[in-house]
């Protein structure tokens, strides 16, 4: 139906219409300045001890722990489907936390075995290690402790053995999420002194001090661990952007392959900003508190859940995101087939 009404205009009102390009679906299509794909997705994954053991996260819904088994399962079902790769997380027996985190190098670790038996089901599959103490600390925090104080050095040191004891057991990514100083160099020289130079390390670049890491704490049971205390003496001030770009560059020069900011929606302008001056491949974190807000509002009936999800995905690319980490990638990746 033409619309006339244009004729009681003054002339050349108005010379472009925007709404032209958004009249049919192919235009729109064709439009598109920015695209989500399956690609584009990576699966965090809680593992726990166990067999046929499956554990909701309360705090998360629609999260699961999974012992080795049926993470072997769900994650083959996750590669047909086309993700490429999994953020591997082990929920470690309180039995097995200790101060220093020593578990963090049990070569026969749930992680190890995770990783191990990841490989041999699905050799294509990228497999990305958590490097951080935290899973192993009766403490919880991600560095070892002196004095009330996560200390640097010796935790670097702790996190390279660590590191290469993912890489020996499968990882073809680590990911030092600790935040400490200097630690993209010394996991570099660490693995590539093992012999494992093609293992590539994805860094934390900018890890905030954020309150979204809640239900992530409940998954790995590291909340109790840490009780009143905080990490913001190594994950950085929400306040700071500038830092966040000084934290990447370092790492950069430090050999990172690729560089990780988290959490996502609410640092979109960090993301942005660290992509175009690094021009690495930048990923970011939707965290879990990320996640459970969409989802609890959603099954409230207050959102849609397929709607807000891939337009919350979007929102990552369209800031440079070469990729995103959800705990959704598995519902993510079968709307993007059905879409086509």
């Amino acid at each position: 139906m033409n619309d006339k009404s244009h004729e009681s205009f003054p002339p050349g009102f108005p010379q472009r219409r925007m709404r032209r390009m958004r009249r049919h679906e192919f235009l729109r299509r064709l439009t598109k300045e920015s695209h989500l794909a399956v690609d584009d997705l990576i699966w965090p994954v809680f593992v726990c001890e166990g067999e046929g053991v499956r554990i909701a996260v309360p705090s998360m819904p629609g999260v699961t722990r999974f012992s080795i088994d049926v993470l072997v399962d769900e994650v083959s079902k996750a590669h047909a489907l086309g993700i490429q790769a999994v953020a591997l997380f082990p929920v470690t027996p309180s039995e097995k936390k200790t101060e220093d985190g020593a578990e963090a190098l049990n070569p026969s670790n749930l992680m190890c075995r995770a990783v191990r038996r990841l490989r041999d089901a699905c050799p294509d599959l990228g497999v990305i290690g958590d490097v951080a103490l935290d899973p192993y600390t009766t403490h919880g925090q991600d560095g070892l402790v002196h004095d009330g104080y996560v200390v640097n050095d010796r935790s670097v040191t702790v996190l390279c053995a660590q590191a290469v004891l993912q890489a020996q057991a499968g990882c073809q990514v680590v990911a030092p999420s600790d935040m400490m100083d200097g630690r993209i160099g010394a996991i570099r020289r660490a693995l590539d002194e093992a012999g494992y130079l093609d293992v590539a390390v994805l860094s934390y670049a900018a890890k905030y001090a954020s309150a979204f890491y809640g239900p992530f704490r409940d998954a790995v049971g590291s909340t109790s661990s840490l009780g009143p205390s905080d990490k913001k003496t190594y994950q950085m001030q929400p306040e700071n952007t500038e830092e966040a770009l000084r934290e990447a560059d370092l790492d950069v020069q430090e050999g990172a392959d690729m560089l990780l900011i988290k959490p996502g929606m609410p640092y979109l302008d960090v993301l942005h900003r660290v992509k175009k001056n690094t021009g690495l491949p930048t990923y970011a974190y939707q965290v879990s508190g990320e996640y459970a807000m969409l989802r609890a509002a959603s099954d409230k009936g207050w959102l849609r859940w397929n709607e807000v999800l891939l337009e919350s995905l979007m929102s990552f690319k369209r800031a440079g995101a070469d990729g995103v980490l959800t705990y959704a990638a598995v519902e993510a990746a079968r709307l993007l087939r059905e879409a086509g």
